[in-house]
């Protein structure tokens, strides 16, 4: 019998859309757009949406940046990955268990500069986390590093 179980049938139907209402949201984001300049756009689901501070991204967002355009992003595992003008950036998967640190966080930059300070998945497992270009896959080894793909 689980705790939820015992208690009565009202308090239990309030508690599971509670429960829900919670877990949706927190296991969809991956991360938050921290800080940005000039032209930005994700593109989600085939949707490009303009970029906000405060926007919270998801697994197979894409980050666009123009000419002008800058964009800084704080992962949940602390991640901290800041993409320059005229840069595409795709943040292909990303699993994190807070207690554990265990996780694994796949970004590809297609075009463009990424600087990347890792967050606790690669400082636990540095082979967790890589970033591809269109020449190179990269496994992160340090804590920091700059990575440029040209078109």
């Amino acid at each position: 019998m689980t705790p939820a179980s015992r208690l009565p049938r009202r308090l239990r139907a309030a508690w599971l859309a509670l429960a829900l209402a919670t877990a949706g949201p927190a296991l969809a984001e991956i991360g938050q757009i921290k800080s940005l300049k000039g032209q930005v756009t994700v593109e989600r689901q085939g949707r490009a949406l303009p970029a906000e501070v405060g926007m919270l991204l998801e697994v197979a967002d894409t980050l666009r940046t123009g000419a002008d355009g800058a964009v800084g992003v704080t992962m949940r595992d602390n991640s901290l990955l800041s993409a320059g003008p005229n840069s595409i950036l795709s943040l292909q998967r990303f699993e994190f268990d807070a207690t554990t640190s265990q996780g694994r966080f796949d970004t590809q930059l297609q075009r463009g500069t990424l600087a990347v300070v890792s967050g606790r998945i690669a400082k636990q497992s540095p082979e967790a986390m890589t970033v591809r270009t269109p020449s190179a896959q990269l496994a992160v080894r340090g804590t920091d590093f700059v990575v440029a793909a040209g078109e």
